[in-house]
């Protein structure tokens, strides 16, 4: 079995914090890949006017992603996914031979209530919460956190995940990096009028 993290967002653009909160939650967790899904449209972001294409986006990804285990893939618009859950489960039965951990920044478990079929993600797939400045309070007060909350397991365990019953939960804290999309959106609106502009990768 390859121990694999999947994370999903709209990666809009992808950028260094990406990469850096994967490679150090691939070493908490003893990951050997991990697979970023360019989301084909986030259910909850709907409407975004400053959402770039998906092709964009995920050429993106595959530059920050460069020479690192980690795998950008548009998988979900391939599968046809809409929701997290309908995505897990298909790539389970797909990829029998790799043992799956969902990757999640702090932002993310503060909304998770609001996911399709939020609690059966939690029985389908170990999640692996990374800390982010400014949302842990609202992540840990959540109202998915009061049901996840013994589920909880210890952070030093973390790279026994692929033992854990579920649903299990761990909370990962790493230096933080301020960088965001939302800056780097700022900063260049037009990123994805000029693929060919150097994205160097920094680990």
């Amino acid at each position: 079995m390859t121990p694999t993290g999947l994370l999903g967002g709209s990666f809009n653009p992808a950028h260094r914090g990406h990469r850096g909160v994967t490679l150090a939650a691939m070493r908490a967790l003893a990951l050997d890949e991990t697979w970023w899904l360019v989301s084909p449209g986030n259910p909850l972001k709907a409407g975004a006017r400053d959402m770039a294409p998906l092709a964009a986006r995920l050429a993106s990804a595959r530059a920050m992603a460069r020479r690192a285990p980690i795998r950008a893939t548009d998988l979900e618009a391939r599968l046809g996914t809409r929701y997290t859950i309908d995505t897990i489960r298909l790539i389970q039965r797909r990829y029998p031979k790799r043992r799956f951990i969902w990757l999640m920044g702090a932002d993310n478990l503060a909304q998770f209530h609001r996911w399709r079929d939020w609690r059966g993600i939690a029985r389908s797939i170990p999640i692996a919460v990374i800390a982010r400045p400014g949302y842990d309070g609202d992540a840990l007060a959540a109202p998915a956190m009061g049901w996840l909350r013994r589920s909880v397991r210890p952070a030093g365990e973390a790279k026994n995940w692929t033992t854990w019953r579920l649903p299990a939960l761990v909370l990962l804290r790493f230096r933080p990096d301020p960088t965001s999309a939302t800056q780097a959106r700022a900063a260049d609106p037009d990123w994805h009028r000029h693929p060919g502009r150097s994205r160097q990768p920094r680990s």
